[in-house]
């Protein structure tokens, strides 16, 4: 398969390279002379097949991984810092300069976007507002967190004054897949509770962050915001080792998390907040409306190329519809078209990962060797930055493409006669995200329903597997997360409950009053955020 080429309009054209220079450590952009490394886009601004180069990043090391973990550390200074011991209001108001100085940034963030993961403009453009909106209903969320704390409890003759509390400092990795829009769901809530961070960006989707940098260094107090560029496992690594992270936030892989847990001395004092791998199933069952539930399962398992840890993974299709299902989707999934990312109509889109096309042949390869076959007359073609997609079909457990979680464009389908079939599967999995089950009849749906509650932790009715609306919980079971993310959770999860108790006497009481009047502490006040 060829990649299309067409003339790339002059508002998404790469006209200069962008060399990130600087990191921010301690409020300050500090310029970086040492090494650099390339970063380049799978898709060709040329006729024949070129990678494009987007431009460069510093490559820092060891010693600037542990001045940035200084930088927080101080920041944080043993809960006494500007930052953690702000009032709310004030916190509010630094991340409502940043969001507004971020919204100026939107057309060269969602360029950046599209070139280096591939993303469409459609999508591109959604993600970037789709975080703005995050960070807006985080602040609403959060100031009604405060609002119903701002009272005095008692009880057995104990006063308390309970509001939620940060954690100290805390490591913030995103993914690739959504680099602005998972990656600030982490952020943006840890930082607004009064925790200070250390971010690295992904290892794709690494340079949009660089037109954010002066917004970061310019709303936040010093050490707060941290950001720092350069290989994982170097950077992490010593900051994880140095015992001073109480939070690992992180979106990505199991493997990863679990490395970087087992390199702090001090585990049990370690909070997670982790959002993991997943294999979420579609189950049809025979009463399914066939045509939803092709529409649906094409976007489960194709949109951003499956390139989602909500995308559909595997597709359990009754027998008695399996057939007239797999001739309606794979005729749906060779309609799709292939194209650079600001194409009109183009949903299927360059693999921002060089090796990923090899590794979705390998699969395809694997599974026709051990009996399935190709439904799709496009599926495995291929070219130097993409695969197209390839429907699979009878997929057994013998198969990788069962097994792994592909993270791209093939799809595999297993028929099932018994509902215990697909049902053992989820049980046997070491995912547990979500799955997408497709009928009507209420009497088969009730007891599937209250038992995939139990297996997963969000049941879609008739619809693809999916992250929002944001205001819902975001979890998993098993391998598939640790902490739960929502606007209202994560805000939960980056913080702690803690409180000021006292005796209810005549001199205790006075205190409090005094306290309240004077208005001296940040913590103990009865002020409503309007």
């Amino acid at each position: 398969m060829n990649t299309p080429f067409t003339d790339i309009p002059d508002p998404y054209k790469i006209k200069s390279l962008l060399h990130q220079t600087s990191y921010l450590v301690g409020g300050e952009l500090k310029q970086w002379k040492g090494n650099t490394a390339e970063v380049f886009s799978t898709i060709s601004s040329t006729q024949d097949y070129k990678p494009t180069l987007l431009g460069t990043i510093p490559q820092l090391g060891e010693k600037e991984a542990l001045e940035a973990l200084n930088a927080a550390t101080l920041a944080y200074n043993k809960g006494q810092g500007l930052w953690p011991t702000m009032k709310v209001v004030d916190r509010i108001a630094c991340m409502e300069k940043f969001v507004e100085q971020m919204k100026t940034k939107r057309e060269e963030v969602v360029k950046l976007l599209m070139w280096e993961i591939g993303k469409n403009l459609p999508d591109s453009e959604k993600e970037f507002d789709r975080t703005v909106d995050y960070i807006y209903d985080t602040i609403e969320a959060y100031k009604q967190i405060d609002r119903d704390s701002a009272k005095f409890e008692k009880n057995s003759g104990v006063y308390a004054h309970i509001r939620r509390g940060p954690l100290g400092v805390v490591l913030c990795l995103g993914p690739y897949n959504y680099p602005l829009n998972e990656t600030f769901t982490l952020l943006i809530p840890a930082l607004i509770m009064g925790n200070t961070v250390i971010f690295k960006p992904a290892k794709l989707g690494v340079l949009l962050i660089s037109p954010l940098m002066e917004a970061f260094q310019s709303s936040f107090p010093r050490g707060v915001v941290n950001i720092v560029y350069g290989r994982g496992r170097v950077l992490a690594t010593p900051i994880m080792q140095s015992g001073k992270i109480d939070v690992l936030a992180l979106i990505g892989n199991s493997k990863s998390a679990n490395a970087l847990q087992a390199e702090h001395p001090k585990g049990n004092r370690l909070r997670m907040v982790l959002g993991l791998e997943a294999k979420n199933p579609a189950i049809v069952l025979p009463d399914a409306d066939l045509d939803l539930a092709v529409e649906e399962c094409i976007t489960g398992t194709l949109s951003f190329n499956g390139q989602r840890c909500t995308a559909l993974k595997v597709l359990y299709v009754h027998e008695s519809v399996v057939e007239e299902f797999n001739r309606r989707f794979a005729q749906q999934v060779d309609r799709l078209k292939f194209g650079n990312p600001w194409e009109p109509g183009v949903k299927l889109t360059p693999l921002p990962e060089t090796e990923k096309p090899d590794y979705i042949k390998a699969l395809i390869e694997d599974a026709s060797h051990k009996g399935a076959r190709i439904l799709n007359k496009k599926g495995g073609e291929t070219s130097e930055n993409f695969i197209f997609p390839a429907v699979l079909y009878p997929v057994t457990k013998a198969m990788r493409v069962y097994k792994e979680e592909q993270f791209g464009p093939v799809i595999p389908v297993i028929s099932f006669s018994d509902i215990d079939e697909p049902l053992d599967d989820m049980a046997a999995s070491d995912y547990g995200q979500q799955v997408s089950l497709f009928g009507k009849d209420i009497h088969t749906l009730s007891p599937l329903i209250d038992t995939l509650v139990n297996l997963v932790c969000r049941v879609n009715l008739n619809s693809s597997c999916q992250r929002g609306p944001d205001v819902y919980p975001f979890t998993g079971r098993k391998d598939s997360a640790f902490g739960t993310l929502s606007v209202h959770d994560a805000l939960r999860s980056f913080s702690i409950r803690t409180f000021v108790a006292s005796k209810d006497n005549d001199y205790n009481n006075g205190i409090l009053n005094e306290l309240l009047k004077r208005k001296t502490s940040n913590f103990i006040s009865t002020d409503y955020i309007l």
